[in-house]
């Protein structure tokens, strides 16, 4: 384990860059030969495992999905081979810090926790990913097919190999990084119990998840109705007409975040980097660039999502203006009441059936 982890005196130690990180990355470029030369042998990979830093380790299994990801989506022409494993990678990275640490004696009962949020965090979205059909065979969202349609093929291979294969592997490896400085901490001040800060980011974390499967529970109740209405020409209890011919969802905690379950997503793992910083005494550190990756990844593809919803449904412009991509808007946070039913001036209600058959 002496080769494995930097040797830290303080929690500030645990996020100094050149002592945790640098002094390691050499593992990196040894590892594959290591592996190849210890795959006969289990007792010789797990040697291998522990005596590896885990930070590296991580960092190379995230590069070794690269290609295979690659090569997936080019043999059968799907692009959502990252987004397969979306749910699933970080949480295999949070069990693997856990794993690292149990397997080296070290404290682990904080990374216990960050195991337990980081498992309800991938059963949420991996349940909702199923039931919207992600994992049947052909299937690919949609936003690929778009951006495939506009540019040419060698320049979108070119994109695949680079963000879609690529850097998605790296951030969702890099938004688990400050796990490893939860490791590093508790090995710095070893303990085996949960300080009141760390039991507030877990049950913070832990609502944040409720407020992702609320969220998505009221968009898939809307889309469900919306679908009724379409084959019956009926909406179903608790919706209106108006409400299903605009054609997205507008009610819950949709009627003050135009996407309540990405704002909570995205804070779930800018708060797992501020434990990070708690646990180090930092007010901030390099596993900054996971979270903010992951903030810029959704603020561009809300945007892109955005703009696709806005050109078929005619009401988008106006809910956007009324209620806030994330977080609401001032005027809500300082009394207004969000979304109105019944006050867009494109769309009244009384539309009906007829408006219920034409959308798509």
């Amino acid at each position: 384990m002496a080769a494995a982890l930097p040797l830290v005196r303080s929690l500030q130690d645990c996020a100094d860059y050149s002592q945790v990180v640098q002094p390691f990355l050499p593992q990196l470029y040894a590892l594959p030969q290591q592996f190849l030369n210890s795959i006969t042998s289990l007792d010789d990979l797990k040697q291998l495992y522990i005596s590896t830093n885990p930070l590296v380790f991580a960092l190379a299994f995230s590069l070794a999905l690269a290609p295979i990801f690659l090569v997936l989506s080019e043999i059968n022409r799907n692009y959502s081979q990252v987004d397969r494993c979306w749910s699933i990678l970080p949480t295999v990275y949070n069990i693997h810090y856990d794993l690292w640490a149990h397997l080296n004696g070290l404290p682990a009962y904080r990374l216990d926790n960050i195991v337990a949020f980081s498992a309800l965090w991938s059963l949420r979205l991996t349940y909702n990913y199923w039931r919207k059909g992600g994992y049947k065979i052909g299937v690919e969202d949609y936003r690929w097919e778009i951006i495939r349609s506009k540019v040419h093929p060698a320049l979108f291979f070119v994109f695949n190999v680079t963000f879609i294969a690529t850097i998605q592997s790296l951030l969702l490896f890099s938004i688990t990084t400050p796990t490893y400085l939860v490791l590093l901490a508790s090995l710095a001040h070893p303990t085996n119990t949960l300080t009141t800060a760390d039991t507030v980011f877990v049950r913070v974390l832990m609502s944040l998840i409720l407020v992702c499967f609320f969220a998505d529970q009221q968009q898939w109740d809307y889309q469900t109705a919306k679908s009724t209405y379409r084959r019956t020409a009926k909406p179903p209890p608790g919706f209106t007409p108006q409400q299903l011919d605009r054609g997205f969802v507008t009610t819950g905690l949709w009627r003050w975040s135009r996407h309540p379950n990405f704002a909570a997503e995205q804070a779930v793992w800018v708060g797992l980097y501020q434990w990070g910083c708690w646990a180090t005494a930092t007010a901030w550190n390099w596993t900054a660039v996971g979270a903010i990756s992951y903030l810029l990844l959704f603020q561009g593809s809300t945007a892109f999502t955005e703009w696709i919803t806005r050109g078929k449904y005619p009401e988008y412009a106006e809910y956007q203006q009324k209620v806030g991509r994330f977080v609401p808007k001032v005027g809500v946070l300082l009394g207004g009441e969000g979304w109105e039913e019944g006050t867009s001036g494109s769309r009244q209600g009384g539309e009906g059936e007829k408006g219920g058959k034409k959308k798509n």
